[in-house]
């Protein structure tokens, strides 16, 4: 017959029935909310208190204000629109080129023996080369239009995008996909329900990374042949030396940089919420 142990002093008793709070959260990092804009602002507000006093000359670096003047008056005369306009259209077309084709040739590499070994060798002997110093070649093959502008903003979105997708689908755990295969999942099943998620956080920050590609790329692809947008923008303002209105286009470039980021901040918050 099995002994029953002593029962326990209620001070022992009373420890343990002391709640210990959950420890297991994850490390889940969470931005304040105003950290950010109140660190924007007091680097505006000193940038502007520097430029008040006459402590930088105004020419190398104009004021907040003068800055916002500039960007005023140029979406008064109604020329700030057209470059904004000429340089959406050409970032969307050549984002949306390059991430399509990039997702579909990343999938291939991270699912297929064949693929990968040709398409690494590609992308690694390809990848490093400056792809604005093809654009003369894109514009001989194309001719001089919209179409090798958006041409080099597609390439340079095409590598990132592979890398990130094959990247994300070899950091998929194996053991998901064995165990799928064991249950006999038909393989565009695994790829839909257990690959896709899995590879979508890498793919979400490759969304980053080529927003900012496909940013510096018109910037330069206009700085060397288009009429309008705002690298042909910034280069007239730099040749004329009109700091603000260079400003002003960097100020435009930096808010679009946020809009993106903010946009693909609110596409992981609805595609990830498993993590």
């Amino acid at each position: 017959m099995l002994e029953r142990s002593p029962a326990e002093p209620p001070e022992v008793a009373g420890k343990q029935g002391k709640k210990v709070p959950f420890r297991g959260g994850g490390f889940t990092p969470a931005a304040s909310r105003w950290a950010g804009w109140l660190a924007l602002a007091a680097v505006l507000g000193l940038w502007q208190l520097v430029g008040s006093l006459g402590l930088v000359n105004p020419l190398f670096l104009p004021a907040p204000l003068t800055i916002l003047g500039a960007l005023y008056r140029l979406a008064e005369s109604g020329a700030l629109w057209q470059h904004v306009s000429a340089s959406f259209v050409r970032i969307v077309s050549g984002w949306a080129l390059g991430t399509a084709t990039g997702i579909v040739v990343g999938f291939a590499i991270g699912l297929w023996r064949i693929a990968r070994s040709i398409g690494i060798t590609f992308v690694s002997a390809l990848f490093p080369i400056p792809k604005i110093a093809v654009l003369p070649l894109l514009i001989l093959w194309l001719g001089i239009g919209e179409q090798p502008k958006i041409a080099t903003i597609a390439l340079g979105v095409f590598f990132s995008t592979t890398i990130s997708v094959y990247s994300g689908v070899d950091a998929v755990p194996r053991n998901l996909i064995r165990m799928a295969q064991s249950f006999d999942v038909p393989f565009p099943t695994i790829v839909r329900r257990v690959i896709w998620p899995g590879a979508l956080p890498s793919i979400l920050a490759g969304f980053r990374i080529t927003a900012s590609v496909a940013l510096m790329l018109v910037v330069s692809a206009e700085m060397i042949g288009a009429e309008a947008g705002i690298g042909t923008f910034v280069l007239q303002a730099g040749n004329l030396m009109q700091t603000d209105q260079l400003m002003a286009g960097i100020l435009i470039l930096s808010l679009f940089g946020l809009v993106v980021g903010r946009l693909i901040s609110m596409l992981e918050a609805r595609l990830l919420r498993w993590r």
